[in-house]
């Protein structure tokens, strides 16, 4: 019986930075191969639900520096580069 999440926190509880230090930890692990299947799988499945929990709290900082900034939205025109669809084309 697997034992690799038995005592961890919820993941919906953690910090950006207690979420990135236990991903951390959880990649270690998992590089070690020290684990067996069963705990890989187990330590696979929480590292992907530290991923996104991270993945969460960076696009939340994102938009509220934006919001903040009062940033528009960028997006890539046809030529790759950044375009503000709110600007003036180029004459």
């Amino acid at each position: 019986m697997s034992t690799v999440n038995s005592q961890a926190p919820d993941v919906a509880t953690l910090s950006y930075e207690q979420a990135r230090d236990e991903l951390v930890d959880v990649v270690g692990k998992l590089e070690s191969g020290a684990a067996s299947l069963e705990d890989s799988l187990a330590l696979w499945e929480r590292g992907e639900a530290l991923a996104d929990r991270c993945q969460n709290w960076l696009d939340a900082a994102r938009d509220r520096l934006a919001a903040a900034k009062g940033d528009s939205v960028v997006t890539e025109d046809e030529n790759g580069t950044g375009a503000d669809p709110e600007s003036e084309p180029a004459p």
